[in-house]
């Protein structure tokens, strides 16, 4: 709640002082304490399916042998990656050969942790996707 508040103080010292000034009614700090209420669970909520994704994507990976570059690319794409990953982009993250990347992609895609998106040809991409329970 403390950082919902954090991120509205200005409607936060807006509200408080209206209702300091004048009748004692606090109805409209009411409504915007339960309104920030209401948008601090629905960020939390959206917090938790986030570390809630990351740690099934682990709990399948720790089941296979991942190397420091696997790991090092997964946890970018579970962080905030712009973009599309390709062979090439990985390569470079990885610091690793053209050949190297796609072997490591085709084994997180083994895995049950990525997948080739649709649009395929010279320029594939690859996302990550929710593990399927085994």
């Amino acid at each position: 709640m403390s950082a919902q508040i954090e991120k509205e103080r200005k409607s936060y010292y807006e509200t408080l002082e209206a209702c300091q000034k004048g009748s004692l009614d606090i109805t409209r700090w009411l409504d915007w304490f339960l309104a920030c209420l209401g948008r601090a669970i629905e960020a939390a909520d959206v917090t938790m399916e986030k570390v809630l994704y990351k740690a099934e994507i682990w709990q399948v990976l720790n089941k296979h042998p991942v190397n420091e570059r696997q790991r090092k690319v997964v946890n970018l794409l579970l962080g905030d990656f712009q973009g599309k990953l390709v062979t090439s982009k990985y390569a470079k993250i990885a610091k690793c050969s053209h050949d190297t990347a796609l072997r490591d992609i085709q084994a997180l895609i083994g895995y049950g942790v990525m997948k080739k998106n649709l649009s395929g040809g010279r320029k594939t991409s690859y996302q990550l996707i929710k593990p399927s329970p085994k």
